[in-house]
């Protein structure tokens, strides 16, 4: 469904977030209201005051085939049983506002712990043994194309985008002569433990299906094992648990130093659509671009 709101030529900034998600409610019956903008990455999310409901805006009308994968995936998930975030069932979704993609999901109220690393791993396992049913179609894992996109949007100086473009290059050539050991299946693509959640009854849901496909699961595997043999963001007990829980460890295969470079490339290209709205991201972006270009360098990099 296509709804118009007043356009506007600001590029996907809060403001146009703010602007579409307010249209996306009044289109959907929803008071729009007060909502608190809680996160601008690759979409913003809202959290509206008056239903418990998150509103999602995409970045603009390439992301509408993802946003229709989203909801899709989230109904499957529900019906297999398995503990994942829900769209809200009684809504036509996605809404297409202005061509920026608006989905709505049922909000997780948080319990008072974060989730661990081998509860990751146990969410990956089972995540990885369902079975995709007729009729869903999932795309497979897209590891380039949203960085081209980054790359060439993104308000950073040319000389980096240039060294960005060499680097996606190589990688693409890497890429191409990688050989999974693994048979295909339904792969999260993003399975980081930031898209885990715990709920006040202390359930684990998994979060986040952008980039949900049907593929190999050594890429659910690179995020973690980057995170800790590349930037020391895990404690070894931390990683021990999240490699017991699933039965593996991504460092110990061939292809491993490739799926790094593609991490820390998307990691980077991630942070730095946001740089003209945060100086504290727009340092974090300096930092991350400066060790892309000087391999043995340390990853000091911080967490987003």
């Amino acid at each position: 469904m296509a709804v118009d709101a007043a356009r506007s030529d600001e590029g996907f900034t809060s403001a146009t977030a703010t602007r579409v998600m307010a249209a996306a409610c009044r289109a959907a019956g929803l008071d729009g209201d007060g909502a608190e903008l809680i996160r601008l990455g690759e979409n913003a999310l809202f959290r509206l005051t008056s239903v418990p409901v998150i509103v999602r805006v995409a970045r603009g009308r390439e992301w509408l085939p993802t946003a229709r994968k989203e909801v899709a995936v989230s109904r499957w998930l529900a019906g297999e049983g398995f503990s994942a975030a829900r769209v809200v069932e009684d809504l036509e979704q996605p809404l297409s506002i202005d061509g920026y993609p608006v989905t709505f999901w049922h909000q997780i109220v948080e319990g008072d712990r974060k989730p661990a690393y081998g509860e990751l791993g146990a969410v990956l396992r089972d995540l990885h043994t369902l079975r995709i049913p007729a009729g869903l179609e999932l795309p497979p894992f897209q590891p380039f194309d949203k960085q081209e996109l980054r790359i060439d949007r993104a308000q950073i100086p040319e000389d980096d985008r240039s060294f960005l473009r060499k680097r996606w290059r190589e990688l693409q050539d890497r890429y191409a002569e990688l050989r999974f050991e693994t048979a295909q299946g339904p792969v999260h693509g993003d399975a980081h433990v930031q898209n885990l959640m715990v709920d006040d009854r202390g359930q684990v849901i998994l979060i986040d299906f952008e980039a949900f496909c049907y593929d190999h699961p050594e890429w659910d595997l690179m995020v973690t094992a980057v995170e800790h043999h590349s930037l020391g963001w895990q404690s070894d007990e931390q990683y021990d648990a999240f490699v017991s829980a699933y039965g593996r460890d991504l460092y110990d295969w061939p292809g491993y130093e490739t799926l790094r470079g593609l991490q820390e490339l998307g990691m980077t290209t991630w942070l730095m659509q946001n740089i003209q709205e945060d100086e504290r991201m727009a340092a974090e972006y300096h930092r991350r671009i400066a060790a892309l270009r000087h391999d043995a360098a340390p990853r000091d990099w911080h967490p987003w």
